[in-house]
């Protein structure tokens, strides 16, 4: 899960070598924090949050597969 969202944050941002992925896991969810450079913070969240829903949705999309609760937080 946190190599899809590295994938999508790095083909999003100017500054691909400041992104950082961070995956917790839990028994049924897991929490993957995505830290990106401070100049492309809006690049990741867009316009009224619609690239970082988006994000969520396709992450959310891969993890019922494995019939896990992903959730996905940008520091």
């Amino acid at each position: 899960m946190g190599e899809l969202v590295k994938f999508i944050a790095k083909s999003l941002v100017d500054n691909p070598d400041a992104v950082q992925i961070n995956e917790i896991e839990g028994e049924q969810s897991i929490i993957i924090e995505l830290k990106v450079a401070p100049e492309d913070m809006g690049k990741v969240i867009g316009k009224q949050g619609r690239i970082a829903k988006a994000i969520r949705t396709v992450v959310k999309a891969a993890a019922t597969k494995e019939k896990k609760r992903v959730i996905v937080e940008i520091i």
